[in-house]
């Protein structure tokens, strides 16, 4: 008989006020690839932390083929053979990324580091994965996808026998997640227990062959076949009841006001060319390309975050010329949800008033630059009842809270400021099903309320669910717009056309 590669049995985890784990269960064998699904705050992170050294388990027991372990710290998970992708970017910004990649272990040549082996055992990583980033390159120059990518790439860095991966797409394209999943598949021919942790449960069905789902922190499905499951049966172990299907509602856009906000022939410096695309009040206008499309890049140009070289920036019809994030928000009324949440989206260490609180503060001060607390109080309960933001108190620190209740904090401080045109930048990167499907439904209630949106996703079915028109972007430069119909194979095909314009997608494809 096989011995598990990870078995985990009656794990409990208590933080002050929560139990993240309570006795939970999972069996992962060798040479497959075994999906822990669960919504945010189920205790999936939780679990993966646990296991790696990183947090200690109150009670329960762990073993490793077949040998009960209790790691004192992450070296002694991977020395055990355990490699993770954890869900929030854990790189060292300094560094290069052949340093990020080899940090765990670094070559030496008696007590020195030896750089060029670092380089090669980087290059090998990154050749894995098909990147084509030069080990020496500093991570201040990648954007959020591509650290992503490195994290993954350091995660095949050692020889492992187990292979965490929380989230690992969240951030990437498709064509950037089917490379992994082809070293997924080879790491699985080999042996490798791969866990695979997954809110895209497309992705789920297609690579994944058994599954543990997780909700409340308790093991309410412990490691059956995948193949015994519908879509919806999942969602329903995973939030405790069906959700329907969800359809685009029936919207109308007014073509013929001015703009809320227009770009004609803008070229930047992060090297856009010739960029134009206009609006309008209660439109959702969709920004799609691959990874390194510039997509990014061109919502930081807009705010003045990246220089302007050439053409104009329109706000209801006026040229402008923004030059900082606070100037597009007193001014013009723009803000902007970033898709690096972590480090940009919201204050970890600050409370939940100051987060939300933060973008009117100049509008609440009275003499003296005084904020009132119940002012600052009242409107932060504003936002919370709105969005439904689960804290224990507004006092309670933003890093304490799931990456749903952080996406949404760090959307409510735009609502707060009475935003006109907001950009949001993979709105549900990392956020479960049923949260997801609150934010869509968000979107399209401010979009109706007269708000201009440019959504900005990697996701494509999120795409065509969302967006009323879409704009293609690749290599910086926008290739073509489309009126999306909202139905996903028509609008794919279109899409792929115009990224790859020669391609011609097979029958049925």
């Amino acid at each position: 008989m096989t011995v598990p590669a990870l078995e985990i049995k009656n794990l409990t985890k208590t933080f002050p006020g929560v139990k993240a784990l309570d006795r939970a269960t999972l069996t992962l064998m060798p040479g497959t690839v075994h999906a822990l699904m669960g919504e945010n705050g189920a205790g999936k992170s939780t679990l993966i932390k646990v296991v790696t050294g990183i947090l200690h388990g109150d009670s329960g027991t762990i073993n490793v083929f077949g040998e009960n372990v209790h790691f004192d710290g992450p070296t002694d998970a991977m020395d055990a053979g355990i490699g993770v992708v954890h869900q929030e970017r854990n790189v060292v910004r300094g560094f290069t990324v052949g340093e990020n990649i080899c940090l765990s272990k670094m070559p030496r040549k008696g007590p020195l580091v030896d750089w060029p082996e670092v380089k090669i055992q980087a290059k090998r990583c990154l050749d894995m994965l098909d990147l084509a980033i030069d080990p020496d390159t500093p991570m201040t120059e990648l954007s959020a996808a591509q650290t992503q990518l490195v994290e993954i790439a350091r995660g095949l860095y050692t020889e492992t026998r187990v292979l965490l991966l929380d989230e690992p797409t969240a951030s990437i394209s498709v064509d950037e997640a089917m490379r992994l999943f082809r070293v997924i598949e080879r790491l699985k021919a080999e042996g490798t227990a791969i866990l695979f942790v997954s809110h895209k449960l497309e992705e789920v069905f297609e690579h994944c062959d058994s599954i543990t789902v997780l909700r409340d922190g308790k093991t309410v499905v412990e490691s059956q076949p995948l193949a015994g499951f519908t879509r919806d049966e999942v969602i329903d172990k995973m939030v405790g009841r069906a959700l329907a299907h969800l359809e685009a509602p029936q919207r109308s856009v007014d073509m013929t006001t001015v703009p809320a906000l227009a770009l004609n022939a803008l070229s930047t410096t992060a090297g856009h060319r010739n960029v134009s695309f206009e609006l309008r009040r209660g439109e959702i206008l969709g920004l799609y390309g691959l990874v390194g499309a510039g997509r990014t890049e061109l919502a930081r140009s807009i705010l003045g975050l990246e220089g302007v070289v050439a053409g104009t920036v329109k706000v209801k019809g006026e040229d402008v010329r923004i030059r900082s994030v606070r100037e597009a928000l007193q001014k013009y009324r723009i803000g902007y949800v970033t898709e690096n949440r972590k480090e940009e989206g919201v204050f970890l260490l600050q409370p939940i008033t100051t987060n939300i609180a933060v973008t009117v503060w100049s509008k609440l001060a009275k003499f003296m630059g005084y904020v009132p607390a119940k002012d600052e109080q009242s409107l932060v309960a504003e936002q919370v009842a709105q969005l439904d933001i689960k804290i224990s108190s507004q006092d309670q620190m933003a890093g304490q809270l799931s990456g749903g209740n952080q996406q949404k904090v760090s959307l409510a401080k735009w609502l707060a400021a009475n935003t006109e045109v907001l950009i949001i930048d993979e709105p549900t990167v990392g956020i479960d099903v049923r949260t997801k499907r609150s934010f869509y439904d968000l979107i399209w209630k401010l979009a109706d309320e007269g708000m201009a949106i440019l959504l900005i996703s990697s996701d494509l079915s999120e795409m065509i669910t969302l967006a009323d028109r879409i704009a293609v972007m690749e290599r910086f430069v926008v290739r073509g717009e489309i009126e999306n119909t909202h139905h996903y194979e028509e609008m794919s095909q279109a899409v792929i056309r115009l990224i790859h314009p020669t391609s011609t997608p097979a029958a049925g494809e």
